[in-house]
This record gives C-alpha cells, sequence and structure tokens, in this order.
C-alpha cells in the first residue's frame, strides 16, 4: 500500500475514528486502526468491539492495498505536521507503516490486518431516515439522564423506539438514571414502524453526537434487535445495542399531577444557578417554595450560609414546598428552548413533571428530595 494524502483531510478522517479507541487494551490488535486504500479512497476503520467506525477520504493511490497502524500514535503525528502539508503513507510488506511528510519520517509497527474485527456487516432489518436536526434533538434532550451505573447496564444508553400519542404515530427516545427522566419524540419515520425497542449505548450516543455536528446530510438508519448503523457522508457507525430489557418508563411519569406552574425559561435557570452556589457539595439541594404569583428558591450550607432568590410565577392554587437536586433540575431546565417552563406537581414527595408550555414532544420527570 502506497499513497498521498493531504495533512487536513487525514487529520480530519483519524480525528472522526481514533476516538472509538480505548487507551488502554488486553488484545493488541484493537490499539490499531485498519487502513485499506483503493479506488481513490483511503478507508480508516476502527473497532472496540462494540463500535465500529469506517471513514473514508480521497487520496491519491499509488498501490492499493491494507494494513494496520496504531490509532492514537498515527493521530498525534498527523496533528503535530504542519498545515498544509502532504503525508505519505508506504506500507513496506515487512511490519512496518512508513509515513513521509517534509523532512519528517516514521516507522510505525502494524499488525496484521487478517487479526482486525469485523463488526460491521450483517443485515439489519429495518431502515429509515432521520435529519441532522432530528438526530440532535433525540440526543441532546435525553443524554444528559443516562445512568453511569454500569449494575444497571439496561439504563446505560437511550432507548429508542416506536411509540404512539394522542393517535399519532412517533419515535420516542427515553433516558433514565432512578433520579430523573427524559423522554422526546418525533414523528415517526417511513421505515421505523414496527421496530423493535432498542437500547443505544452511551459511548455510541456520544460518538455520533460529534459526528452530526460536522454535516448537513441526511442519517441513515438501519437496526435488527442487536445492531445500529447511522450511515452518512462517508461515515458508517456500527454499534452493538444493549442485551437488556428497558423498565416500563411510562409508569414513572404520574398522571395526577394536578398543581400547574409556568416560569420563564432563562430567569429560573439563571436563578438556580445562583442559588445552588451556596448548596452543599454533598446534596446540592435547593428548595422551591411556591405560592401564588411567586416562587421563592432557597439553598443552605453549614460551612457557606444560605441563600434566596424570588421569582416571579403563574400559579393559582395552594402553596408548596418542594426540593431538588440542583443540578439535576437546571439539567432539565436547560434542555426547555420554550420561553416558558411547566411544572405539573403533586406534593413534596412526588415526582414533578417538566415540559415547554407549547411543545409537548420533550418531558422530563425528576423525583424531590427532602430538604
Amino acid at each position: 500500500m502506497k499513497l498521498t494524502i493531504e495533512r487536513a483531510t487525514l487529520l480530519k478522517s483519524l480525528g472522526h475514528v481514533q476516538s472509538v479507541v480505548e487507551r488502554r487494551n488486553t488484545i493488541p490488535i484493537l490499539s490499531n486502526l485498519k487502513l485499506d486504500a483503493r479506488d481513490g479512497k483511503l478507508s480508516l476503520n476502527a473497532t472496540d468491539l462494540d463500535l465500529d467506525i469506517i471513514d473514508s477520504v480521497a487520496a491519491d493511490i499509488a498501490t492499493p492495498g491494507a494494513t494496520t497502524a496504531p490509532a492514537h500514535t498515527l493521530y498525534d503525528i498527523v496533528r503535530k505536521l504542519p498545515e498544509g502539508a502532504q503525508v505519505e503513507l508506504d506500507a513496506d510488506g515487512e511490519g512496518h507503516l512508513i509515513l513521509s511528510s517534509g523532512r519528517s519520517r516514521f516507522a510505525l509497527t502494524c499488525l496484521p490486518t487478517d487479526d482486525f474485527p469485523v463488526l460491521s456487516g450483517g443485515d439489519l432489518a429495518y431502515e429509515f431516515t432521520l435529519t441532522v436536526a432530528e438526530v440532535q434533538a433525540l440526543i441532546d434532550k435525553t443524554r444528559f439522564a443516562i445512568s453511569t451505573e454500569e449494575t444497571r447496564y439496561y439504563l446505560n444508553g437511550i432507548y429508542i423506539h416506536a411509540a404512539e400519542r394522542n393517535g399519532a404515530k412517533v419515535l420516542r427516545a427515553v433516558a433514565t438514571d432512578g433520579h430523573r427522566l427524559a423522554s422526546v419524540e418525533i414523528p415517526l419515520p417511513d421505515g421505523a414502524s414496527g421496530m423493535p425497542g432498542v437500547i443505544v449505548p452511551r459511548k455510541t450516543v456520544a460518538e455520533l453526537r460529534k459526528l452530526v455536528d460536522e454535516t448537513t446530510a441526511d442519517i441513515a438508519v438501519g437496526l435488527s434487535e442487536t445492531k445500529i448503523r447511522f450511515s452518512f457522508d462517508d461515515t458508517v457507525l456500527t454499534s452493538k445495542l444493549i442485551d437488556g430489557t428497558f423498565p416500563d418508563y411510562q409508569r414513572v411519569i404520574p398522571e395526577g399531577n394536578d398543581k400547574k406552574l409556568d416560569v420563564e425559561t432563562r430567569g429560573f435557570a439563571a436563578a438556580i444557578d445562583r442559588v445552588s452556589a451556596i448548596s452543599s457539595e454533598k446534596s446540592r439541594a435547593v428548595k422551591l417554595s411556591i405560592a401564588s404569583g411567586t416562587m421563592t428558591l432557597s439553598a443552605s450550607s453549614a460551612e457557606e450560609g444560605s441563600a434566596t432568590e424570588e421569582i416571579e410565577v403563574v400559579y393559582q392554587g395552594d402553596a408548596l414546598e418542594v426540593g431538588f437536586n440542583a443540578g439535576y433540575l437546571l439539567d432539565i431546565v436547560r434542555q426547555i428552548e420554550g420561553p416558558s417552563a411547566r411544572m405539573l406537581m403533586a406534593d413534596a414527595a412526588s415526582p414533578t413533571i417538566f415540559c415547554e408550555v407549547d411543545d409537548p414532544a420533550a418531558l422530563y420527570v425528576l423525583m424531590p428530595m427532602r430538604v
């Protein structure tokens, strides 16, 4: 294999794939990228056995072929080359990839391409298309609620499934960590009807979110009960799904919350942020004291002191005091893009529903705290 490629082109592609490679690997080949040069293109392939990415870029191919090279080392070298440099890659057939650029020359140790695992194949029965904005919304409005508790592995991702609301078919994404729940939906795309509910792993979600920022193309989605694949531009991201059963999240969403409060979104978020500066590091608790027309936010800490702030709200009902983890509360309020946020409450001990006043597509549930 021998080729020449512009440094910026190679660096962008390496940036897409190298982050999939784990820094520590017990299997040596998983520390490497597979490079495959043919038909005017260089394909870079990385995998951790659960997630696989292939990214293709144009290159001047002198001799077609394939090899592997250490992912992070190759990325670091290309990153440190001067802008505008031409990079020559030459697999010498003796276990080395020679990288030449200007007066620089590197010989990287290669491993056999036959050892590189293949994850991207297989039949995916359901295929549909999402826009970049739809993918961003499904991820951004839910991923903050993904659990990081490894023992509850079935919560370590976003649950995507076909659902129905008010007679309309929707594609819904849900995440929860047991303290909070986030749910967002979009109209069900053609081809997604009858799809199984799948749990997309946290790492896959993070990699996909980074990649879609660099494209305006629609994203083709293919999935089965065990794999999901996202294809756009010259990139194909394939992932195993979490093999587990997502809990019946509908049971967590309360139906009898009859106390309705509307508040200006940005002002509410800013007030939470200010008051929480004084809350204790351990509990991060903030108390909301709600009466007709006003909400008083308060926090206290034995070491730091106390803080209160009053904001105007639209609320008619009995006075209510409820406490929340300030970080969780702020995460939710920051997801609400409209000018007004709505809280639906029952009492100080029951879960509270948060949503946009004018947009029912996104809904959040937060468990209260004792304060």
